[in-house]
């Protein structure tokens, strides 16, 4: 942001705010200069860099990315609303008319505003009331007309923007970053994802039924010991078993990763989730990541507390596979039937490396992480001393806020909360 509002500042954005035309010129420069590099930025967020996704979560960076977005699209319409009138005002021409000249007689602006219809189109559709109404697969293959939209602004703005066509800095800057954008997202989006399903030949070996509407996937392939994945991550799938294959789906690891072999466990929440109890064994897979952040804490000896609703017991019960102190699990589920793992969990009790309370029953009321019976605030009854552990949480977005804020009231600090959001 720095860099940009330098450049407006070098071409004499300041000094063009004196006139009523030229600063509405001026400003709409500046507005689409931020809006072009805060798209950039987006576009970044999501690039899966390793050491930006280690340091900050995919969670985190999909929030960021989401209010990006929206900011640099609300920038964006000002740029066209701005450039507009200030063009007009200085022509003293009608704005409808005006906007039509722009649009046809500029290099570069009709692919602009193709680009302006296709970002339209996913910020429409990331608006949560429109999600709500998306499948996850019609949301995704619609947001990626987002780099269709980047693609088809490139060229009006190295044509006829003036901070690009008469500063060899600013060419420099943005022809950098431009570069640096795709390239993140050669390298980390199709690259490394080709190169790990190649070396690691990941196929389907079984499909074994856990609950009610949810399957355990196993998979073996080659040197999985060199892939870099950690208990309590996940990974992007896209099973090669026909129509839809496309579409990635994130999965956590429901077991620690071992040398020959990996396990994800799904439940039936959407199309891409329904397909898994289909896959027959043999079915080849590619694999994006490991993705996550939710893995075993640092080596201080504190004991940990997990805390799960459904199948968001997944990625703890392959953190249970990797930890090496006393771990204490609450586990919510709306039956007994529901119960996943149950027999695995019952085992580690039985070592004595776990301590299990099961929370069975529907909720008690809206927006409470405990069935009916139980009450919200007896976590320091239940695990003595928790607000010297580390604690885990995940489940359902709105469930996992809940216990959230019940883990922090309990003592705990945010630094020792671990969670980690699958909404989109």
């Amino acid at each position: 942001m720095l860099v940009v509002v330098a450049l407006w500042v070098h071409n004499r954005g300041v000094q063009d705010l004196t006139g009523v035309a030229s600063g509405l010129t001026s400003l709409g420069r500046l507005t689409g200069l931020v809006s072009a590099d805060l798209l950039l930025v987006q576009v970044l967020l999501m690039a899966r860099v390793p050491w930006v996704e280690r340091t900050f979560g995919q969670d985190r960076l999909a929030a960021w990315h989401r209010w990006t977005g929206f900011t640099s699209f609300n920038l964006m319409l000002a740029h066209i609303v701005l450039i507009t009138v200030g063009y007009a005002a200085s022509e003293n021409a009608g704005l409808p008319g005006e906007l039509w000249r722009l649009v046809t007689t500029y290099p570069g602006m009709l692919l602009a505003a193709a680009a302006t219809v296709a970002l339209t189109l996913v910020v429409v559709t990331s608006v949560r009331a429109a999600r709500r109404r998306l499948r996850y697969e019609s949301w995704h293959l619609l947001h990626l007309y987002a780099y269709l939209g980047v693609a088809l602004a490139i060229p009006h703005e190295l044509w006829t923007g003036t901070d690009f066509v008469f500063s060899p800095a600013a060419r420099a800057y943005w022809w950098t970053i431009y570069l640096a954008a795709a390239g993140c997202l050669a390298l980390f989006r199709l690259g490394l994802p080709a190169w790990r399903t190649l070396r690691h030949r990941p196929v389907v070996s079984a499909v074994v039924p856990e609950g009610p509407g949810v399957f355990s996937v196993y998979l073996r392939g080659r040197h999985l010991d060199r892939l870099p994945a950690r208990a309590g991550q996940f990974f992007l799938w896209r099973f090669l078993d026909g129509p839809g294959w496309s579409r990635a789906n994130p999965y956590s690891l429901s077991a620690g990763p071992r040398p020959d072999l990996l396990r994800v466990t799904v439940k039936d929440l959407g199309e891409g989730s329904r397909r898994v109890a289909t896959i027959r064994p043999g079915t080849r897979v590619l694999v994006e990541g490991p993705y996550g952040r939710l893995t075993a804490p640092p080596a201080d000896g504190r004991p940990i507390t997990m805390i799960a609703s459904g199948v968001g017991i997944t990625p703890l019960r392959a953190l249970l596979d990797e930890v090496r102190v006393p771990v204490t699990l609450l586990y919510r589920a709306r039956t007994a039937d529901d119960l996943l793992f149950k027999d695995e969990l019952d085992a580690a009790v039985a070592t004595g490396r776990l301590q299990v309370g099961y929370l069975v029953g529907p909720r008690s009321r809206e927006g409470s992480w405990v069935p009916a019976g139980f009450r919200d605030d007896q976590l320091r009854r239940w695990v003595p001393g928790i607000r010297d552990h580390h604690v885990y949480v995940c489940g359902p977005d709105a469930w996992m806020s809940a216990a959230s804020a019940a883990v922090l009231r309990a003592g705990v600090p945010p630094q020792r909360l671990h969670t980690e959001r699958f909404s989109w």
